[in-house]
């Protein structure tokens, strides 16, 4: 099992790639800023057994735009933590387990995939409340990553070991802020699909849709979810964490963190405030996006602020 390494990345993607590192994109190539990605459908991509095997995504921090982690060199990335013991939905804090609580989460969250850089790869994502009723949030670099946007992307709900109980949803434009599509800044780490009507259906007519907060407070109770899909997790199942967050301690980020152990192909999962366990329902603040390494089993997620609100709004109205 081999992890990336930089002497100037300080940080482990949610997404990390444990069973290899990635080819670096080329260093010609000029890396496009633009804000959005027109998709055309490629039916019949996504095989079962495609996406079984597709691999996390990794963020090497060393490439993308987080200027706080400059002078900070040298640190090793640790080996994941063991497996929490699984605890009933209703306790909290939850440092991650499987979710057996049920309601409208079970069927708005799911699995993301897409092409990056010539395979095949996975990240989570939420359906969410919009005007077009085809809107999923996500991580930006779950769209958009070393300067190039993902292809072939679909949105898989209640993904089920190579099942898609609910149809594979193909984008048909993926989006991110303006600061990630730009430089890849960590603190605008939020990306966003709108997918294609499926069966002359939309998203949340068929999955239902979450409801969506900016500019809230810090230090509440959060919800986290996901499909990590590297050890301990194999992304087969949806994965909680839960308890009170707070922020980046470090004060690099403007993030929000929370104890939570999930690892690779959580990135994008959907973090609630207000959540209410018994309907499943709640109002989604951030997305699994990084952990520190020398942090092990914490996760932090974007601030929705001003600039998600934008990147949401395109979104919904495309």
């Amino acid at each position: 099992m081999r992890l990336q390494r930089t002497t100037t990345a300080v940080l482990l993607a949610v997404g990390s790639l444990l069973s290899g590192s990635l080819t670096a994109a080329t260093a010609s190539a000029a890396p496009s800023t633009t804000s959005f990605r027109q998709h055309t459908a490629d039916k019949g991509f996504w095989t079962a057994e495609r996406m079984r095997h597709a691999t996390p995504l990794d963020l090497d921090l060393s490439r993308s735009g987080a200027k706080a982690l400059k002078g900070l060199k040298g640190l090793k990335t640790p080996a994941p933590g063991a497996r929490r013991s699984v605890v009933s939905p209703t306790a909290i804090p939850q440092p991650g387990g499987p979710w057996t609580g049920g309601g409208a989460v079970v069927k708005t969250t799911g699995r993301v995939f897409f092409t990056f850089e010539g395979r095949t790869a996975s990240c989570s994502g939420s359906s969410v409340t919009s005007q077009n009723g085809s809107t999923v949030l996500t991580a930006g670099h779950c769209v958009k990553y070393k300067g190039a946007w993902h292809t072939n992307w679909v949105f898989v709900p209640a993904y089920n070991d190579g099942q898609a109980p609910y149809g594979q949803w193909s984008a048909t434009k993926t989006l991110a802020t303006d600061q990630w599509a730009a430089r890849e800044d960590i603190n605008y780490d939020v990306g966003a699909a709108v997918v294609a009507p499926l069966n002359g259906k939309k998203l949340a007519d068929t999955v239902g849709a979450q409801g969506v907060e900016f500019n809230g407070a810090y230090g509440r109770a959060m919800y986290a979810f996901g499909y990590p899909a590297a050890a301990p997790y194999d992304g087969k199942k949806l994965i909680y964490c839960s308890g009170t967050a707070g922020k980046d301690p470090l004060g690099m980020t403007k993030d929000h963190g929370l104890g939570c152990n999930m690892t690779g192909g959580s990135s994008g999962g959907p973090w609630f405030t207000s959540f209410n366990e018994s309907a499943g329902t709640g109002l989604q603040a951030s997305v699994n996006s990084f952990g520190y390494t020398f942090l092990p089993n914490r996760m932090f997620g974007p601030y929705f602020g001003n600039e998600a609100k934008a990147l949401y709004d395109k979104a919904q109205t495309s």
